[in-house]
């Protein structure tokens, strides 16, 4: 991902589609097709690493609040409702 801080899932899969769009549109030529085919590729790898990471980070907040005690977890749950 070019700059990590100012990169966005939802705008990258807009360009993804825009890209589609185009290809299918029949109007590009042969070399500008793999051109844009390339380019969404390398877009569609970098939801995949995004949206895997997103996973083990949901992993692992799912396996630490099955590990933590009821009594702690009732203890947030109190401390939630005070918002």
């Amino acid at each position: 991902m070019k700059n990590r801080k100012n990169w966005n899932y939802e705008a990258t899969v807009t360009e993804i589609e825009a890209i589609v769009n185009r290809i299918e549109s029949g109007e590009l030529e042969l070399a500008a097709v793999f051109d844009e085919f390339a380019v969404a590729t390398k877009y569609l790898q970098q939801c995949q690493d995004f949206l895997q990471q997103r996973q083990q980070q949901m992993d692992l907040l799912i396996e630490n609040l099955a590990n933590e005690p009821q009594s702690a977890r009732s203890s947030d749950s109190d401390n939630i409702e005070d918002f």
